[in-house]
């Protein structure tokens, strides 16, 4: 679509500029803001269900407030889409999750409407918290809203944080943006919940009459909490969750009904205290495909926006798989001999692969929601009790879960298998989402194992390995495809802490841990043409170091370069350097990995160039021990 073809998008460059929209002109800007969202995605992929489900709530928000002098704050911000074309980012969209340019959360240093950063769940409640308290202390007489989803409302930091809220009196609203999904369906009790509240019809008749008589009567307005409290008590039967908290609850209210949306928020702004509007909104809305199927359309790729079909890779049966392809069927085969083996996932099955076991066992599958330190505790019971849990958490996410993994799981040296899958750069979803920081924390763990597979084989003996019962057990791995299409080899126990030489040379030592060894094997090669004797070891594992291979590596070598997908700081590297340190070895050492720094987005093949990891990088770098 042309700029012409839109009549009310291209004239909005900020809030205040929807502002002067009446409210029909603002539901033909919701209108042409989603179509403008759909063609945008189609070409340049992000999160796309999310972003559709909130049109209207985003427009009434900033409708209604005063931002950026009123704070809104975006739970996990994948939904943020919207948010950033009207707070004058719709020319530099089409960048969005690029390099250089959009992150795809909202980001503090990118715009003064992005309140507070995001990228992961469960942190609005508690970060607009102490906005508001800031405020109060200042004497200042702005809002804060925090927009959680019901999906990041599974997480404990949002319970802490509508707890103190709630005790404190604080001036804050919540917005509780009800779809039902995360990134697969919602699971738990908080989830039936919201459902009963939801689908009470002799509620929501009486409500919806209310909610009437209070719009045509402001004097009325004044009722609403001795309403909202009788109907919620008389007709669901039962204390209101959130009432119990000290907040009042309003709603649930139609989420793609902007008028009503404007005219209930205008409301709640003259109510002090803590408060909770209940948003029903449907994730994809107003694009039938997303709709339809809502997992895939929750990133779909790129697609035909008139036919909804998605682009497809090609392939021939033979191409290498994801990694959370291989640790799925992996898990599934293990199972299938060991009836003690059980999965667990904070709300990520169908992105780790842990649906191929839930779809064959769902009863020795357990999708616990967005709470990764409940995820690795539950896993830590689960082994208590004699299971063998395979734990999948994303690397960034588990960083949530860090004294979980360590008060729970270490301590009592139990046989927690945790996998991190999108270990390393992960491309596109920036800062918040880069794996970088797991070799480094937990290394430092006592009596754990950390290693890494270089190839999906690797992937498989690995696992076979610790379901054998080997304690602590960390596997990490990256996001995308493996290198082998001949992946389904028999198991074969690895034995823990052994590396493995690939290649053997004289001139330098490049030891590598992971899949960027496979890269590593390239840059060697291509050395070795060129005139450098170059070995090649696998480490494997972080934790514990192969001693006699590193023995071996100080004795012969005078200079070693060492590669990881993970932070230099603390990471692999550091481990072998305070080897050779210990031992009395003096090699000259260079570290390759991710800098100490944080990265932004970008394609995972760019970052690693820009962090001299790629394969022109690793090349030059031991090309240096040219003589």
């Amino acid at each position: 679509m042309t700029e012409s073809s839109y009549k009310y998008l291209y004239r909005i460059d900020s809030p205040a500029d929807l502002r002067k929209l009446s409210q029909q002109e603002l539901v033909g800007y919701c209108d042409e803001l989603r179509r403008f969202i759909i063609e945008q995605l189609a070409l340049n992929p992000g999160h796309l269900g999310s972003s559709l489900g909130v049109v209207e709530l985003t427009a009434a928000l900033h409708y209604v407030f005063d931002t950026p002098y009123d704070k809104l704050i975006w739970d996990v911000g994948h939904q943020a889409y919207a948010h950033k074309i009207i707070t004058g980012r719709r020319d530099s969209f089409r960048m969005n999750r690029k390099l250089n340019g959009l992150s795809g959360f909202p980001k503090m240093e990118e715009s003064a409407y992005d309140a507070f950063g995001g990228g992961h769940a469960s942190t609005s409640i508690s970060a607009a918290l102490g906005i508001a308290t800031a405020a109060a202390l200042r004497g200042e007489r702005r809002h804060a809203v925090a927009v959680i989803g019901d999906g990041a409302l599974t997480g404990g930091l949002a319970f802490e944080g509508l707890n103190n809220a709630g005790a404190a009196n604080t001036d804050l609203l919540v917005i509780l943006n009800d779809n039902r999904m995360a990134i697969d369906p919602n699971v738990g009790a908080l989830k039936e919940y919201l459902l009963s509240i939801s689908t009470s019809k002799r509620y929501n008749a009486v409500k919806n009459r209310a909610w009437a008589h209070m719009e045509r009567t402001p004097r009325l307005r004044r009722l609403i909490q001795k309403v909202g409290n009788a109907l919620k008590q008389g007709f669901l039967q039962q204390s209101n969750l959130f009432e119990s908290l000290r907040f009042r609850y309003f709603g649930p209210v139609d989420g793609h009904d902007v008028g009503q949306l404007t005219r209930v928020l205008q409301d709640l702004k003259e109510i002090k205290g803590p408060k909770l509007l209940h948003v029903l909104t449907v994730k994809g809305k107003g694009y039938s495909p997303a709709e339809r199927d809502q997992k895939i359309w929750h990133a779909p790729g790129v697609f035909n926006p008139e036919t909804g079909e998605r682009a497809t890779h090609g392939g021939n049966g033979d191409e290498p798989p994801l990694y959370q392809k291989v640790f799925g069927e992996t898990i599934l085969e293990l199972a299938r001999t060991n009836d003690r083996i059980v999965g667990i996932t904070p709300a990520m099955p169908t992105g780790c692969g842990l649906n191929i076991l839930m779809r064959e066992m769902p009863e020795r599958c357990f999708d616990v929601g967005i709470a990764e330190g409940h995820a690795v505790t539950f896993s830590a019971g689960l082994a208590a009790a004699g299971m063998v849990p395979f734990c999948n958490i994303y690397s960034s996410f588990m960083q949530r879960a860090y004294d979980n993994v360590i008060h729970d799981v270490a301590l009592q040296g139990l046989n927690v298998v945790m996998c991190l899958d999108r270990a390393g750069l992960v491309g596109e979803d920036g800062a918040t989402h880069q794996g970088a920081f797991d070799i480094a924390y937990m290394r430092s763990i006592p009596d754990i194992t950390v290693a890494a597979p270089m190839d999906e084989v690797e992937l498989r003996n690995l696992m076979y390995t610790a379901s054998l019962g080997r304690g602590p057990f960390v596997i990490r791995y990256p996001r995308g495809a493996g290198v082998r299409s001949d992946w389904r080899q028999p198991f074969r126990e690895i034995p823990v802490g052994r590396g493995r030489w690939l290649r053997d040379g004289t001139d330098v030592a490049v030891l590598s841990l992971g899949h960027v060894g496979n890269t590593v094997a390239e840059a060697v090669e291509r050395a070795s043409a060129d005139g450098v004797s170059a070995a090649h070891i696998d480490l494997r594992f972080a934790k514990p170091l192969d001693a006699t291979c590193l023995h071996e590596v100080g004795r012969r070598f005078g200079r070693i370069v060492v590669v990881e997908d993970g932070t230099v700081t603390g990471g692999v590297g550091s481990a072998v350097l305070e080897f050779m340190n210990a031992y009395g070895y003096r090699p000259q050492a260079e570290l390759l990995g991710i800098p100490d720094r944080f990265i932004g987005q970008g394609t995972q093949e760019q970052l690693r160039r820009i962090c001299g990891f790629d394969l022109e990088g690793i090349y030059r770098t031991i090309m240096k021990s040219k003589k």
